[in-house]
């Protein structure tokens, strides 16, 4: 008795604690006996170990039942890469990859993640109709007049064992039966009591599943499994076998066929019936599929049954997608001649969806046209662009009734186009509209007031064309300090995610989408003349830096279209006006568009505009040819809409717009430094930098004349260019020599780092002045432009030596000093210096080379002055294969030094 306690005792711990580890050790006797204890035993024996009777219990069972149900393993199967979508993957390339994506077997994904081992859930219901058989277990409580409780197998004759009772048979009964039969029994033989039946285990059933299953073979299962169950356990249908013909045969002949269609499309489970030992679950071949894609809701493989046709397919596709074109399905089948043929299908018709389909069709929905019918497109600078209905009848005002609501405020209000559809070859024409005067609703019928057809598209521009200016505006400044803070870091992180758009999407050429390049070549356009369009002279213009509804954004696919129109007998239906107007360029000839047309589609002229007389180039034909002709009109007259100068415009026209003579706008130019006062002037024309330099007062009494830096802007814009291409032909010579010169004798890390210093170089736009000269005398003149600026900085009393020396440092100014014993200030020369080639530039930006026979005789270098610059560069026979390495470092140079003073005044 101790013996069988410590074992009761052992089972309590390993159930309690270790169960997975040590369940080996306890044998299936052990549990039995401690099972037929009584109740109270059992819970004493499990509160004296200080664990929960009913886990014990549950673990015993759920124990017994694993032991039991040792099925076959099954590895899950193999899920190929495009089951798998890569949620990282971005989503700008998903629709492309879709399109590629080879159609899947429907139904298939459910076995895509099988468990490796089937064990059904044993805390469900019990249903009524389960019928009993050997090797259950039944749980049965007496209470009353006596208290008992028991666990108990049927027996192998079917007979359960009750103490007390003596054996029932009760096999064969379903669930319902047997708690009756069995309550009426106890209580006959055992008077005064009440009893509660349950089933406490369920017995295993070996079943098979055969045919075309994944894993096929015979499996250990509950009694309460299903043919669903089966068919998870053996880890699906295989490739070939059939979802909707699987066969249960129970001895010998089929008693249930499932369509596993039913359950997956329509949730209908009522053919998954329950197995019994020894049932075989088939699962056939299939014998008929067909192919279904494009606009249907489900894509995929389908098998059919014998008679199913389009209507059944549909349906189990989900159905049509509103976007599809049944009109005109297309199926691929093969013939009698074993070749692929194509059949159309119009699927609205009823008939033609009865047809009954083909093993290996393949039907393709097509998609729906993308075009809009009877609608108009509202594009640009409005509040809600998109498309709109049209009706009989309406008009610009209809549409955008009112300023303040519908329009942007950086919309400009005197020119708006409607791009109209003329004919069903798809040409278009051009209507031009003033939109402050259409949405004038106190000016009944007015002519820009446009009446609207089907079609047509809108078109409203911003008044600027570069898109920092469009977010320039008062109404930008409307914000607390915070929410300016938070609005600047928006426009900051929008700048940086369309720089990070168009450095990953817009590098190169090659990696653009034909679409993306026409439209570049639209905007290019845009900003082309009239000579280069019809030469078809490209040029480049970066769109990045327009504003969203400016004038060549949107009239880019315009003027596209206008120029494919253009054709023998049909004249290009394009004007351009250039000269003295805000957004000069190329633009659509309107209908019946004259001069104050073509001048409001520029935005008016501007201050400078000589409206005495312009010039309007056409060309005429005669018999002998295209022939130029000029004429002269009086723009102040064409803009009050005189009939004699606002005349009607023809293809090609272009309209100049003069200058006034003598004009000049307000040049601007700084002088800084040393000056007795120094700041901003403008400038009359024809005024010179001595004429200005006396205007200031004249130069204090510290000013270092000989060390001024003259800057001007355009000369600044030319070496911003120089240096552009200096870099890339430094680049073409760096790729050269790595690919012919294996043993080059010029680092590739030094290169590479001239490269840099190149390309990051800020260009200064210097011009070598002598200004005490300059004051001095009158032959040497410069004229100023805007933008110039005069640096004069404090007297200095310096030396400077940089290059190839041991420290580049400055040193005090000693007339008595040559250019060597500033170097050997300096630490001397370095190994690579090239002595032959020692030059000075001088504080006033000239270059000029140190006398050699001061050099070597060590004479006073009386060229020297304060504030010039000693350079040592490098010996060429260390850069022999870069002959560009000396124009490179020498422009790097004179740059420090002009950066240089300008950065001491």
């Amino acid at each position: 008795m101790i013996h069988f306690i410590r074992l009761l005792t052992s089972l309590l711990v390993v159930f309690t604690f270790s169960f997975n580890a040590l369940a080996a050790q306890i044998s299936q006797q052990q549990i039995a006996q401690f099972k037929n204890l009584p109740k109270s035993q059992q819970q004493a024996l499990a509160q004296s170990m200080g664990v929960d009777l009913n886990s014990v219990m549950g673990q015993i069972s759920g124990s017994n039942q694993q032991a039991q149900l040792s099925s076959t393993p099954v590895t899950p199967r193999a899920t190929t890469e495009n089951n798998i979508r890569n949620q990282d993957e971005d989503s700008f390339f998903e629709d492309d990859n879709a399109l590629f994506k080879p159609l899947e077997r429907f139904g298939m994904d459910v076995f895509s993640n099988a468990p490796s081992t089937f064990t059904p859930t044993m805390d469900i219901a019990i249903p009524n109709h389960y019928v009993l058989g050997v090797g259950d277990q039944l749980s049965i409580q007496v209470y009353g007049k006596e208290n008992a409780e028991y666990v108990l197998p049927i027996t192998r004759e079917g007979n359960i064992l009750i103490p007390d009772v003596g054996p029932i048979k009760i096999v064969g009964l379903s669930f319902s039966e047997m708690k009756k039969f069995l309550t009426e029994k106890i209580q006959q033989r055992i008077i005064g009591v009440n009893v509660v039946v349950s089933l406490a285990e369920l017995r295993s059933m070996r079943i098979f599943v055969l045919g075309d299953a994944y894993k096929p073979g015979p499996y250990t299962l509950s009694s309460l499994s299903s043919v669903t169950h089966a068919i998870f356990a053996a880890g699906g249908v295989s490739d070939i076998g059939s979802l909707r013909n699987i066969e249960v045969k129970r001895a010998g002949k089929i008693v249930q066929t499932v369509d596993l269609y039913d359950l997956l499309i329509k949730g209908d489970s009522s053919s998954d019936i329950l197995l019994q030992s020894g049932d075989v679950v088939f699962i056939p071949t299939q014998s008929k599929s067909v192919s279904i894609l494009g606009e249907v809701r489900r894509p995929a493989i389908y098998e059919l049954k014998k008679g199913d046709n389009f209507n059944q397919v549909i349906a189990m596709a989900g159905g049509l997608l509103p976007s599809a074109y049944p009109q005109s399905t297309m199926i691929e089948r093969y013939n009698n001649q074993n070749l692929r043929s194509i059949i159309n299908v119009d699927l609205t018709d009823s008939a033609a969806r009865t047809q009954e389909l083909k093993s290996g069709d393949y039907i393709r929905v097509l998609k729906s046209s993308g075009m809009y019918e009877q609608s108009i497109t509202v594009i640009g600078a409005v509040t809600r662009p998109g498309k709109y209905q049209w009706q009989q009848g309406i008009k610009i005002a209809d549409l955008l009734p009112s300023l303040d609501s519908h329009i942007l405020p950086s919309a400009d209000l005197s020119y708006g186009l409607i791009v109209r559809q003329k004919d069903d070859a798809r040409n278009i024409e051009v209507l031009q509209f003033n939109l402050a005067r259409a949405l004038n609703l106190s000016v009944e019928n007015s002519v820009d007031n446009l009446m609207l057809l089907p079609s047509d598209k809108i078109l409203i521009f911003s008044n600027v064309t570069k898109s920092v200016d469009e977010k320039i505006s008062l109404d930008e400044l409307a914000f607390t300090k915070e929410q300016l803070f938070a609005k600047e870091r928006q426009q900051a992180k929008t700048s940086y995610d369309e720089k990070s758009f168009w450095k990953k999407y817009g590098g190169s050429s090659s990696q653009r989408s034909s679409a993306t390049a026409e439209d570049e070549e639209a905007e290019r356009l845009a900003n082309q003349s009239l000579v280069e369009i019809t030469n078809t002279v490209d040029r480049t213009v970066d769109i990045r830096e327009m504003a969203l509804f400016s004038r060549p954004r949107l009239l880019a696919p315009v003027l596209r279209k206008l120029r494919q129109q253009g054709a023998s007998g049909q004249p290009i239906q394009l004007v351009e006006v250039d000269g003295q107007v805000k957004f000069p360029g190329i633009y659509p000839l309107a209908q019946n568009a004259k001069i104050s047309d073509l001048l409001a589609a520029a935005g008016g002229v501007k201050e400078s505009a000589y409206l005495t007389r312009a010039e309007v180039t056409r060309n005429t034909l005669t018999a002998e040819g295209a022939t130029k002709v000029s004429l002269d009109v009086d723009l102040d007259l064409a803009l009050k809409e005189d009939k004699n100068f606002d005349i009607a415009l023809q293809s090609k026209d272009r309209l100049n717009v003069h200058k006034i003579p003598a004009w000049s706008e307000n040049h601007v130019v700084e002088l800084r430094g040393e000056f007795v006062f120094p700041g901003k002037y403008t400038i009359r024309r024809g005024e010179t930098l001595a004429d200005l330099v006396t205007k200031a007062g004249g130069l204090t009494q510290y000013a270092h004349p000989d060390g001024s830096v003259f800057t001007r802007k355009k000369l600044k814009e030319l070496e911003k260019q120089n240096l552009i291409k200096l870099a890339g032909d430094l680049r073409i010579e760096m790729a050269s020599k790595s690919l012919t010169d294996q043993g080059t004798s010029t680092s590739y890390d030094d290169a590479q780092k001239l490269l840099s210093d190149i390309t990051e170089l800020e260009p200064v736009g210097r011009l070598v002045i002598n200004l005490p000269r300059l004051m001095n005398s009158n032959s040497d003149e410069v004229l100023l432009e805007g933008g110039d600026i005069l640096f004069v900085p404090t007297k200095k009393n310096s030396i400077n030596v940089i290059g190839q020396v041991q420290v580049g440092s400055s040193h005090l100014y000693n007339s008595a000093m040559t250019a060597e014993d500033y170097i050997a200030q300096s630490g001397g020369i370095k190994k690579r210096a090239d002595e032959e080639r020692i030059y000075v530039i001088s504080a006033s930006g000239s270059i000029k080379m140190i006398e050699q026979s001061n050099w070597f005789a060590g004479t006073a270098d009386t060229s020297l002055k304060p504030g010039d610059t000693i350079v040592v560069p490098l010996d060429s026979e260390y850069m022999s294969d870069l002959t560009l390495w000396s124009t490179a470092t020498q422009i790097i140079y004179n740059a420090a030094v002009a950066v240089a003073a300008i950065n001491g005044i």
